[in-house]
């Protein structure tokens, strides 16, 4: 890049580079957890891991996008706060201080939607409301519980915010049904998260049951039917979108079948399922979309998308036959995996914004 070119990167980029720095956190402590070699071999790096994940990489980049669309300077505290609170984590620095970046970052993006909400009241604006208040209590309550107990919040998080996304974006094809299907469904998934806090096995059931429904309604009323049977950069959207709702239905049948899946094979499915099968899948899609609008330069698409996304779904299968088999060797080849079909996502988005 020429000189002149570089000083036209907006400094919010700085922000995204807060929440990949998290993510490289975030797969160094899924290396840990794996037990194969890691850059950073802590055993402490496994108990940050999920968080790290989900607030850290992913909430920073969907509040930054919030905070573009926002266009409030303050707004742009909300992706800082929960970059930093992803790297303090991975930093070593006290457990306690990251935790409370965290929670400050969500309860900022719940006041983000509802400035949103107060531009534009309109349901699928609540929707993302609800998604952003999901975090927040995950957030909150890990202050005082087990993060294990906490999954259907942060899956009610990702799940919701990306289905109030794609009913945004396909609103033609999806008709008018589709707002109170999905406000149906995010009263539903709440509801879910809230009641495995007091009843863990019949909750985290109930919830699986609004997850499985969420995914056969994504997956019939999207426009990603249709976009598999065209060329380019439809059908590359078309085939992850279709490939993150199908893992999407497969941890909501993991919960069904298991109940409350702590400590068990089908505990990896369904963290794994919701936030790598579906949400990276669902970032990989979108990236043509997204990027742009945070970094401020064209991300046109490129054959080259294809590879980290193969690799993505290819590692899950391995992932997942790995536990349904009880197959270390095959378990720790589909994380690892998965681990190199991210960095190869960066990657790809890096060079393609730089070559343009």
């Amino acid at each position: 890049m020429t000189d002149r070119t570089a000083s036209r990167i907006p400094p919010r980029v700085a922000l995204l580079l807060l929440g990949g720095i998290s993510m490289l956190g975030g797969l160094n402590a899924a290396l840990v957890l794996l037990g194969v070699w890691a850059p950073v071999a802590e055993a402490r790096m496994g108990a940050i891991h999920g968080m790290v994940m989900v607030l850290g990489f992913m909430g920073t980049v969907i509040a930054l996008e919030r905070a573009q669309a926002l266009r409030r300077p303050w707004a742009y505290l909300a992706p800082g706060l929960l970059g930093a609170g992803g790297i303090s984590l991975v930093a070593g620095l006290p457990v306690p201080f990251g935790q409370l970046l965290l929670l400050q970052g969500a309860l900022l993006l719940v006041v983000v939607y509802l400035f949103l909400w107060r531009r534009a009241p309109l349901p699928l604006v609540a929707v993302q409301v609800l998604a952003a208040v999901a975090a927040a209590v995950a957030a909150a309550l890990w202050l005082i519980v087990d993060l294990s107990l906490l999954i259907p919040w942060l899956a009610a998080f990702v799940v919701l915010t990306i289905a109030a996304e794609r009913a945004e974006l396909a609103q033609l094809s999806m008709g008018a049904r589709a707002t109170p299907v999905l406000l149906a469904l995010a009263i539903g998934l709440i509801a879910g998260a809230a009641s495995t806090l007091l009843w863990p096995d019949a909750g985290s059931r109930l919830f699986g049951v609004i997850v499985l429904l969420t995914a056969l309604w994504l997956a019939h009323d999207d426009v990603a039917r249709r976009m598999v049977r065209t060329t380019g950069l439809r059908r590359y959207n078309g085939v992850a979108l279709l490939l993150g709702y199908t893992w999407l239905g497969v941890a909501g049948l993991a919960w069904i079948a298991v109940g409350s899946p702590v400590g068990q094979a089908a505990y990896d499915v369904v963290i794994h399922g919701v936030f790598l099968g579906f949400g990276v899948s669902m970032i990989m899609a979108h990236a043509p979309i997204i990027f742009p609008t945070v970094l401020g330069r064209p991300l046109p698409y490129r054959p080259l998308f294809w590879v980290p996304l193969l690799m993505l779904h290819l590692a899950m299968v391995l992932r997942v036959a790995g536990d349904v088999l009880g197959l270390t060797a095959l378990w720790q080849a589909g994380g690892v995996g998965g681990v190199l079909a991210m960095i190869a996502m960066v990657l790809v988005i890096v060079t393609t914004a730089v070559r343009r």
